[in-house]
């Protein structure tokens, strides 16, 4: 859903009743704060946009305008100026959070997933559920974990183009080759070896792919593709392949890429 095709009004609020909803909302940067009070102009502030919903004045977008003026303040609450929805509920806040645009610093991808699911947006949870049944999790905050895929973009891009079973089967082979080490879910391996599987579909033998995959380190195949020429996704598939086929004629795949 869309603001701007629902109605609001234009309220003075005092900050202190504003409150930031720590379930859909990003982190505080305040290094956008300080930027903002440091080039402060009056006249062009966004209005904070805000939910009234059980009694409650909810920040859908805004939080560090609202911060940045009150640090101006010295650091005390003091009356904003907001535009007030009424009506919406807390899926339909995160949604309208997820898709925000214009003067908004855009959102990562893994704060927008967040979102997004608060939102119950249909697609959101099945990428997640194709994720989780590979044995793997999406991280929406960028620090790096085993088992946790923080490149979101990537891996939602390929779920889009291959669908959840090639995508589930795909992470499932990473996930049991490196035992979900960091560096195996980087995303030029993730396209790899997805992109091999919907290739091979019919013809690669899964059990070998997991068992080759693991008599390397996932930094070798990274810096071994980065030596390639080409495309990202083909000189990873490349990789892949090279690893799947060794030495072996009788499980020898050819180049269809």
């Amino acid at each position: 859903m869309r603001l701007y095709s629902y109605p609001y009004k234009e309220i003075s609020i005092n900050s202190a009743f504003l409150e930031i909803p720590a379930e859909y909302q990003r982190k505080l940067q305040m290094g956008k704060v300080k930027q903002m009070v440091a080039e402060f102009n009056g006249v062009i502030v966004n209005p904070p946009k805000v939910s009234y919903r059980d009694g409650r004045y909810i920040v859908i977008d805004g939080q560090h305008t609202i911060v940045g003026l009150k640090t101006l303040n010295g650091g005390n609450d003091l009356p904003i100026l907001c535009r007030v929805y009424v009506g919406l509920t807390k899926e339909e806040e995160a949604l309208v959070f997820a898709q925000q645009t214009g003067a908004s610093t855009p959102l990562s991808a893994g704060a927008k997933l967040r979102a997004k699911l608060v939102g119950q947006d249909a697609e959101s949870h099945a990428f997640l559920a194709a994720t989780e049944a590979a044995g793997l999790q999406l991280g929406t905050d960028h620090v790096r974990a085993n088992r946790k895929i923080i490149c979101v973009s990537t891996a939602l891009k390929e779920f889009r183009q291959y669908g959840p079973d090639i995508y589930t089967e795909g992470l499932r082979a990473i996930a049991e080759a490196w035992d979900g080490d960091p560096d195996s879910l980087r995303p030029g391996i993730i396209q790899g070896v997805i992109r091999f599987i919907a290739l091979y579909k019919d013809e690669y033998k899964y059990s070998r792919l997991v068992k080759r995959l693991a008599t390397i380190y996932p930094m070798k195949l990274v810096r071994d593709a980065d030596a390639m020429s080409g495309a990202a996704s083909y000189r990873y598939m490349m990789q892949v392949l090279i690893r799947y086929n060794g030495c072996s004629k009788k499980n020898m795949l050819p180049v269809k890429f």
